[in-house]
């Protein structure tokens, strides 16, 4: 059961309407990073949690994602309030109120189809998308995501912070940022509260492969860390070692039936390619200027 209370969680204070920088602001409402992709991450993790304490943490930090997501748009709808009442009322010549509508980016999205209000779309005026909730299911899983999510969403806020001068605005945001910054701790006590939370899920890795560092990119700029080196690894250099490291072939196989090896057969001869040809194509007739060489056709190309 929800309740909502009338007041926000935290005062929304803006010193005058401001089209464009209403837009930068959706990001934190309909954006990945926003309010309303945490809570519903939160949310739907917290209802299939078998652990009471996690499931209690979630719905909490949820609900006040909800109390985020109202203060930010609150914070949008204040800074399009101008451009709403101009637009609804033709209260200014055509193309002075063009110009206010359109100075800043996708302002003109939210003014024509929204009226000004806090639309559920990111700043580039990408609509919200259930696809930014990228639960698992496996708690260790989760929480890392979730920490992962709150760290991006205080970067977000940082950058939002440092394109306004407005400090009613500024004062709101460092409030959000800073409960990114909490949401977060919370989120590593409940990870490191499970005991074996590394690695996720509940089968092992194979032994032969779980130390190894594989050395893929090779040549000026290869640098050694903790990431790649001491005795917890065991580094591999050697580009033949790289290759079939499960002691095979390296190759691709599947068992077919006698059926289906005469079909891909069939299928090989029907499309095979000849090399011995040197065919005319439609490339070759309609090569022109920058065309290179092609068969049979002298290059019209310069050079």
């Amino acid at each position: 059961m929800f309740m909502h209370n009338k007041k926000l969680m935290y005062t929304v204070r803006v010193s005058e309407p401001n089209p464009a920088l209403e837009t930068l602001m959706l990001e934190q409402f309909g954006g990945p990073q926003g309010e309303l992709a945490a809570a519903m991450r939160y949310f739907t993790q917290g209802l299939a949690d078998e652990d009471l304490g996690r499931r209690d943490m979630l719905m909490d930090i949820a609900t006040e994602e909800l109390s985020h997501l109202e203060i930010i748009g609150s914070i949008v709808a204040m800074l399009n309030r101008g451009a709403k009442g101009r637009l609804a009322e033709a209260a200014e010549e055509e193309a002075d109120l063009y110009a206010s509508l359109s100075s800043g980016g996708e302002s003109h999205t939210m003014s024509i189809p929204y009226g000004g209000g806090a639309a559920l779309i990111n700043s580039a005026g990408v609509p919200w998308t259930a696809a930014y909730v990228d639960s698992i299911g496996d708690p260790a899983c989760d929480l890392r995501s979730n920490i992962a999510a709150e760290s991006r969403a205080k970067i977000v806020y940082e950058r939002l912070i440092n394109v306004t001068d407005d400090p009613g605005i500024k004062d709101a945001l460092t409030f959000l940022m800073t409960r990114e910054i909490a949401h977060q701790k919370s989120f590593e006590k409940a990870l490191y509260a499970i005991p074996a939370n590394f690695p996720p899920g509940k089968l092992p890795g194979h032994p032969d492969f779980t130390d190894k560092y594989y050395n893929m990119s090779q040549g000026e700029g290869d640098a050694a860390g903790p990431w790649n080196s001491g005795d917890q690894w065991e580094v591999v250099d050697d580009r033949e070692a790289q290759i079939a490291v499960d002691g095979g072939d390296g190759d691709a196989d599947v068992v077919l039936s006698k059926g289906e090896e005469r079909a891909v057969e069939a299928f090989a001869d029907r499309t095979r390619s000849d090399p011995q040809t040197d065919p005319l194509t439609g490339a070759d007739l309609g090569a022109g200027p920058g065309a290179g060489r092609t068969s049979r056709i002298p290059s019209t190309a310069p050079g």
